[in-house]
Formats: structure tokens, sequence, C-alpha cells
């Protein structure tokens, strides 16, 4: 037999659900507010003593208001935030159960995709899935049997709300862990995102891609080209994000790829300086020489290189047996782009100190005087060329087979 006190806040109960199911769209707007500012941070068991264990009845109701009208975007943030407070709460893992079982995830994904829907809308739509993927692999894999993970990376590729973009960003790399049946969809979507125009989209894809490579086992092939691609871009954020991910790469199956890939760029076809043109999509970009996005691709191809040479040693035998040399000299003779020069410098540097065999064939290819100019001043030399020197750069036909002993 219940209590009075046990009887009276049953009523209260009652009278709340009252309210809610007679009330007009400010009325329930109201009720969520005082609800969300009353209730933020309590755990579940004191949701449920709040409600008199009737905790599960508002949030259903909440459920199926969201369904009938988030297309609308009716009261929509408020209704989300309220959910959140369910789901977020500790100790509250039948709210997540309730909350997928009558296609909760279905909704939060579909919100993603609609256009009429603002930024913020997605925003704590992703929120609440980020809450359900903190449940454990059961959510995780829920969220990715239901398409989630293109989903998500559609979201970040074409949201506009850097706030928007990140939390997306922190939904796929959460999806990313303890979810070993879905982590390389995951990864994949990830690489999908590296030609997006958005300097904002490719910085987060790499970032989270540094994260999640560390979790697969193997890398794609599919993602040399897409990194070889964002080394055309003019924002410093994703050049280092791209040559640290690059770095990652080197002890990997793509490792030979890779540095096939880096090797070949240092030279680009015709069709690579028409391919440049894309990169000026981003409207944040001013409209320059069609050229200069290859010619940023290159330098960074040559920096690189450079990088991996001094912290794989291992790597050099096979980056000479590429014709790395022939290429850095061709690349000092691009006087259109003084970084590319510069970069190549001091590659080259690394290998004539390095390796015998290519001191010896620089120096033939240069003279004494000049490769004594080049070993002094690396980071400058480029500056002190001329227009013959810069012709027998570009035509040196350098071809090393492979050297064995390092030289100190």
């Amino acid at each position: 037999m219940t209590s009075i006190k046990e009887q009276e806040a049953i009523a209260r109960l009652m009278d709340f659900f009252q309210e809610w199911d007679n009330g007009n769209k400010a009325t329930r707007s109201g009720i969520m507010r005082n609800f969300i500012s009353l209730n933020s941070g309590k755990t579940g068991p004191e949701l449920e003593q709040e409600f008199s264990q009737g905790g599960s009845l508002f949030l259903a109701r909440l459920t199926t208001w969201l369904r009938l009208s988030y297309m609308f975007g009716t009261c929509l943030r408020e209704i989300l935030q309220s959910i959140a407070v369910f789901l977020s709460a500790a100790n509250s893992s039948h709210f997540k159960i309730e909350f997928v079982e009558v296609g909760g995830i279905l909704t939060l994904l579909e919100i993603l995709g609609l256009k009429q829907l603002n930024e913020e809308h997605k925003k704590e739509a992703l929120k609440l899935l980020e809450i359900l993927s903190g449940g454990g692999r059961k959510f995780k894999e829920l969220v990715c049997e239901s398409y989630g993970v293109r989903a998500i990376a559609e979201c970040l590729a074409k949201s506009k709300s850097e706030e928007t973009q990140e939390q997306a960003q922190a939904v796929l790399e959460l999806l990313a862990h303890g979810n070993p049946k879905y982590q390389n969809q995951v990864y994949k979507g990830l690489i999908a995102l590296l030609p997006c125009c958005s300097p904002k989209v490719q910085q987060l894809a790499l970032q989270t891609l540094r994260a999640v490579q560390a979790v697969v086992s193997t890398a794609h092939p599919s993602i040399v080209d897409a990194l070889l691609g964002v080394l055309r871009s003019m924002h410093m954020e994703i050049q280092y994000e791209a040559l640290q991910l690059i770095k990652q790469l080197a002890s990997t199956e793509v490792c030979s790829a890779l540095l096939k890939g880096l090797v070949s760029l240092l030279r680009p076809s015709r069709k690579e300086n028409i391919k440049g043109k894309q990169v000026f999509d981003d409207p944040s970009v001013p409209q320059l020489s069609d050229s200069l996005p290859v010619y940023i691709q290159q330098a960074a191809c040559a920096k690189a290189i450079g990088m991996l040479a001094r912290e794989f040693p291992e790597l050099c035998e096979e980056l000479i047996q590429l014709r790395v040399i022939h290429h850095l000299l061709f690349v000092l003779g691009n006087t259109q782009n003084a970084e590319s020069q510069r970069q190549a410098s001091l590659t080259l540097q690394h290998f004539v100190m390095s390796f015998a065999l290519v001191e010896e064939e620089v120096k033939k290819t240069m003279g004494d005087t000049l490769f004594q100019m080049f070993l002094d001043s690396a980071e400058t030399f480029y500056m002190k060329i001329d227009k013959v020197q810069v012709a027998i750069f570009t035509s040196n036909q350098v071809n090393i087979p492979g050297v064995s002993e390092v030289t100190n």
C-alpha cells in the first residue's frame, strides 16, 4: 500500500504529464527548458526519483515528439537537450536502451542529413550520438549498422560550422575505438574526407586519421593518393598534420607506395599542373597561379622526403633507387617556387652528407665551386644559382643504382 507521500508524488507526476500532453508548443518548450535547468548532471536514479520512477514515461514522450516533429525543427534543440539529460546520466543504461529501441539512432542520423535544419540542431544530434557511442561497443555497432559512419562523415564534410565539424570528428574518433567490427569502416570514411575542399574538414580528418591509424591493424592503400593530394593545401596546419601522418605511415605496408608517390611528385607532369587548379575551389584561398598548388605539393614532398630520410635512415636506400637525387636536383632548378628549391636543397644536403656515392655524383653535376657553395649554405643556395646552372639541374641525368654505406 502506497504512503500519502508517494501518492502525492504520483499525483504531481500525473499533473505534469497532463500539462505536457495538453500543452501547445510554447508550454512544452517551457517545460523542457525548466527540466534541463533543474536536472542536468543528475544520475539515473536521481531522475527516477524526480519522476517517482516514471522517468521512462517522460523520455517516451520526448522521443515520440522528436519523431513526429524533427523534420520541421519544432523545439528541436530543447527536445534533443532534454533527451541528453536522460542519456548522459550516470547509471542510466536503461534510458539509452529505451531510446534506441524506438528508433532513436536512425532519427538522429536523419537529422544530420536534413538541409532545412540548422547547424545547432545537427550539433545537438551529434552530441547524442557521442553519448550513445560512449555507452559501449554494442551502441557503437548499432550506430555503424545504421550507416552512421557515412551520415556523420557527410555531415562533417558539408557543415559550415566549426563546432558542428568538431562534434562530428569526436563521434567518428569514438566509433573507431573499441569497435573492431567497424573500425575499418570509420578509417575508410576518414580517408574519403581528405579531398574535401574545406581546410577545416581536411585538418580534422587528418588529426582523426592519425589517432585511428594507431588502432587499425593495416593501412589501406587508398590513403596514399588521398594524403599526397592534401599536400597541395596552402594551409600550414594541414601541411603539418599531413607530414605527421606520412611519418606514421612510414612503418606500415604502404610505405613503398608512399615513397614512390613522394618522389614522382617532385617532377609533376603536365596533367598534374592542370589538376592543381582544383584546390582553389576553397573560397578562402586567393586565386593565384594555376601551377601554385603543384609547386606547394612539390615543396611539401621534398620536405617529407627529408623528414623520412632523417628519421628512418633505412628508407634512404629505397629512395635513392627511386632516383630521388635526380628529382631533387630537378627541383633545385624550379625558379618559379623558392620554397621548392629551399626544401630540395636541404633534403639533398642530407643525402650528400650521408652517402659518399651521392656526394660524388652531385659534386660531378654541380662542379667543385658550386658544390662547395651548396655545402656551405644549403638553406640559401637557391638564391645563388644562375640560368646556366638552372639548366644543368633541370636536365641532369643522375642515376645512382643504390648505396649501402653511410658516411659520417
